[in-house]
């Protein structure tokens, strides 16, 4: 039923932004046509972050508290919203996603290196040409020239995805897997696995899978979803935040690898303890 709420949800909100984009975006509806079969180029950008922000609405967002609705009596319940937590997690949780920055890229810096046997080289160079386009399409939401561009990157590439992704990932489908298995940590397993999938990036499979067993084992110590949307707001917005600095050249783009090479390995282990340590703690803090 999830599935078919976010398949259907997914495609009247495109059907419908598809019309009203003439409208929106001042675009003739052929040339809008033309854009959308067209190569992913700067000339189109502004359709395409148009249809980004109408998939993580229409594909996430909105099917979530539509099944949630379906689902249970209280939607907010449902979905762990109505709960609250102290600030100190969130501040914990600041800390923990930066933190984990330099142990990310480690993880994606290992993950890039996996190498295929013979027989299937073919399907890696097909996930390696799905992987650059991924690349060339965020690289051009990326590189804005001004704080208004960052700013809207933050609400498109941070806030939505945010938002629609721990609420159909956390919010309904862990519980789902949960009930099915009988096994919390199977089911954050199997939905941190599913969040990574969904990507397509099979480069940054295994960091991304982790992160989303971290978001789910935060929801289950502090007991509401708020928490895992705020780190994955905070991935994000991070994410955003150096790309616009290194687009301006007022960061080295040595960040975004910052962990990954053999002079870092002693801060990437420091910062690995962090880590460890504030997930502990929140554990801790979770069974008193």
């Amino acid at each position: 039923m999830l599935v078919f709420c976010m398949v259907m949800c997914f495609l009247l909100f495109m059907v419908a932004g598809i019309l009203f984009a003439p409208m929106i975006l001042g675009i003739p509806f052929v040339e809008l046509l033309n854009d959308v079969s067209g190569d992913v180029s700067e000339q189109n950008l502004n359709l395409l972050r148009y249809i980004q922000i109408i998939q993580g609405i229409g594909f996430f967002i909105v099917p979530a508290f539509f099944a949630a609705w379906l689902f249970s009596n209280s939607v907010t319940g449902f979905l762990h919203l109505k709960q609250t937590t102290q600030t100190k997690w969130f501040g914990a949780t600041l800390l923990l996603m930066l933190a984990a920055i330099p142990c990310i890229n480690l993880m994606t810096a290992l993950n890039e290196m996996i190498v295929f046997p013979e027989s299937l080289a073919g399907w890696e160079q097909r996930l390696r040409n799905l992987e650059d386009a991924a690349q060339k399409v965020t690289r051009l939401f990326l590189n804005v020239d001004n704080i208004g561009g960052m700013f809207f990157n933050i609400i498109m590439i941070a806030i939505i995805p945010a938002i629609g992704e721990e609420l159909i990932f956390r919010g309904l489908l862990q519980k789902i897997f949960t009930r099915w298995t009988g096994n919390v940590h199977l089911a954050i397993l199997i939905t941190g696995f599913l969040f990574s999938a969904m990507h397509l990036q099979f480069y940054g499979f295994f960091p991304r899978w982790l992160l989303g067993v971290m978001f789910g084992y935060l929801l289950i110590w502090s007991g509401t979803l708020w928490l895992p949307i705020f780190a994955h707001l905070m991935n994000n917005t991070i994410a955003v935040f150096f790309s616009f600095l290194i687009h301006k050249g007022m960061m080295n783009e040595k960040i975004e690898t910052f962990g990954a090479n053999w002079q870092d390995i002693p801060v990437t282990a420091v910062a690995t303890v962090i880590c460890g340590w504030l997930l502990w703690k929140m554990y801790q803090i979770r069974k008193l």
